[in-house]
């Protein structure tokens, strides 16, 4: 039932999505993915029942006890003295600095061609045969790794991967969530930390792989460097509608124009990624990040261009993990 439930709430966009009640029963019947999280409300104070709603309201008056390493002031200054660095080639080790200074890095020619053909292959297979399908935004394939050994093994759990991720957060990784798109997202722009969030904060981040070719005309990612030293925005900073018993129907609205107005307070320059096929951008939770307007090529501006990729999204191990906006925790897989 729980399944059924998740795969009818992946395509309907109605009223229900903002009862929060509707989330208790999901919470309910998903129970052994949300057992994890006793001993975390415990060891972080959090005095509820774990199948209750939560939010950034429930940890305002706890003092951010643990900040991961990248985030903290002298993080550039620890790195002369950590080994794991020191063993990463000089390259990387510039990708790493990157990170620290402007929120995301770059992994050129990651994904073999090969690999990328085939999940392309595989995608289009999928859809066809109905064991996946897009979520009512109508771009997104949510965990397409549930059915793809292809995905999750060379993609989503790939070992060079995950290794470097566990060094940026400093925490074991827990593979939590997969994005496919054919086209690209137009999404305006966002940072995770208001879908997937963590206490202590910080503690997720995003790998994106282009799976072909991007151009300035099939809606490229964008992002804004440095944007990922800004405050977290929560619900608790803009109107986003939400009462005890119902989340706002327009609060993803208005907290896209809370982040517009952050972006021209700050004079945020965005950031186009053009991306070759195999490339791969990794981003701090924070970063501020959307998607480009499909405009066409020049020849045919009135015909959508395909941008294919895979975005996956990970959290740290021994943090708790929830949905800001929904005001849910995250159904979280055993590491």
């Amino acid at each position: 039932m729980a399944i059924s439930l998740q795969k009818i709430f992946a395509k309907y966009s109605g009223f229900l999505r903002t009862v929060k009640a509707v989330y208790v029963v999901n919470n309910l019947l998903n129970a052994p993915r949300l057992q994890r999280n006793k001993s975390l409300y415990k060891k972080w104070g959090l005095k509820k029942s774990i199948f209750s709603p939560i939010s950034s309201r429930d940890f305002k008056r706890m003092e951010q006890q643990d900040i991961p390493w990248i985030d903290r002031p002298n993080a550039l200054e620890s790195l002369a003295n950590n080994a794991e660095y020191q063993a990463f080639p000089p390259d990387i080790q510039a990708k790493i600095r990157q990170f620290i200074t402007e929120g995301y890095l770059v992994l050129e020619n990651f994904a073999p061609v090969a690999d990328t053909d085939a999940l392309n292959a595989e995608v289009d297979q999928l859809l066809v045969e109905g064991k996946a399908g897009f979520n009512f935004t109508g771009r997104k394939i949510f965990n397409l790794f549930e059915n793809s050994p292809l995905a999750n093994e060379h993609f989503f759990r790939r070992p060079e991967l995950i290794q470097m991720l566990h060094f940026l957060l400093g925490k074991k990784i827990i593979p939590f969530q997969t994005l496919n798109f054919t086209l690209g997202s137009e999404q305006k722009p966002h940072s995770d930390a208001i879908h997937m969030t963590t206490q202590p904060q910080g503690y997720m981040i995003a790998a994106w792989y282009a799976l072909e070719d991007c151009t300035p005309y099939n809606g490229p990612l964008v992002y804004y460097p440095g944007s990922h030293r800004l405050p977290v925005i929560s619900t608790e900073d803009y109107d986003s509608g939400d009462s005890t018993f119902l989340i706002g129907s327009h609060s993803n609205e208005r907290y896209e124009q809370k982040i517009a107005e952050v972006i021209a307070e700050h004079q945020l320059q965005p950031r186009q990624f053009l991306a070759k096929r195999g490339d791969v951008l990794v981003w701090h939770y924070n970063l501020l990040h959307g998607g480009s307007p499909i405009i066409g090529a020049p020849a045919h501006p009135d015909q959508p261009v395909t941008r294919k990729s895979m975005v996956c999204h990970y959290f740290a191990d021994d943090v708790i993990c929830y949905h800001e906006m929904l005001h849910r925790p995250a159904l979280v897989r055993a590491a």
